[in-house]
């Protein structure tokens, strides 16, 4: 592997989160402090836990797994994106790396930065609540699975797209409700039977599930299989990148 190419890939990305810095990492730690402020608040002030968590604390997780979602998602398809947009991509394409080199640029660096936001909002919450981690390195290991997979949708979200509109069509209309309806603010026990059956079908569940055990040691879904739908996303995430760059799907075009 051209580990210098990787690098190369890598740090130009990581450059330009830091020079939008404001745009990259405030503004997302804002609107969580906001959601912070209306839920832990508003809401915090009715519903006063959830299984045996204080609510301001049970939705911490779901925050910082709405961000990192989010965040990587974008971040991987603006970073692909707009070589095709200005045309660099085929001086890419053209150089001595592989398919494996760009994509571990790419993602890579869009899963650190989502990771780097995932870190600051969740020290950003213990001035909000008081939270107590059970299981860290479990915490970790979520935290990172989150940001490269979706880094790797993001990257095939990017390499879909033909415009910039697009880019934000998956993260708005799809991560978005399915995050909202995955158990980010509630546990899914307080829903009805039928609609618990219905949630289990959102792949986000398993996820939110996963990270949540690793604060309180209590999840919705079983850990062992939380981490297995984590690996089937990832693993169905890379067999869709193998084929786009096998075929030139939207890439020649």
């Amino acid at each position: 592997m051209n580990l210098n190419a990787v690098w190369t890939i890598y740090i130009f990305e990581m450059r330009r989160f830091f020079r939008t810095i404001t745009q990259s990492l405030i503004s997302p730690v804002l609107s969580t402090s906001l959601y912070f402020v209306v839920f832990g608040a508003a809401i915090g002030s009715r519903i006063q836990e959830v299984e045996g968590v204080s609510y301001g604390a049970f939705i911490v997780p779901g925050l910082i797994m709405l961000s990192v979602m989010t965040q990587a998602t974008s971040n991987a398809s603006f970073g692909i994106y707009f070589p095709k947009f200005i045309g660099t991509i085929y001086e890419l394409l053209s150089a001595p790396i592989s398919f494996l080199e760009v994509v571990a640029g790419y993602v890579g660096a869009a899963a650190t930065k989502a990771l780097f936001i995932g870190v600051i909002i969740l020290i950003t919450a213990f001035f909000f609540v008081d939270i107590q981690i059970a299981h860290p390195f479990a915490m970790m290991l979520f935290l990172v699975l989150t940001c490269v997979s979706f880094a790797l949708l993001g990257f095939i979200i990017g390499i879909w797209a033909d415009n910039f509109e697009k880019l934000q069509l998956i993260p708005l209309l799809v991560i978005t409700p399915l995050v909202f309806l995955g158990g980010s603010f509630y546990s899914i026990s307080m829903l009805p039977p039928v609609w618990q059956t219905i949630t289990l079908f959102n792949p986000v569940v398993y996820l939110i599930s996963g990270f949540r055990w690793s604060f309180f040691g209590e999840a919705d879904v079983a850990i062992g299989v939380s981490l297995f739908a984590i690996a089937l996303f990832t693993g169905a995430c890379l067999a869709i990148i193998w084929w786009i760059f096998r075929t030139g799907w939207r890439i020649r075009q």
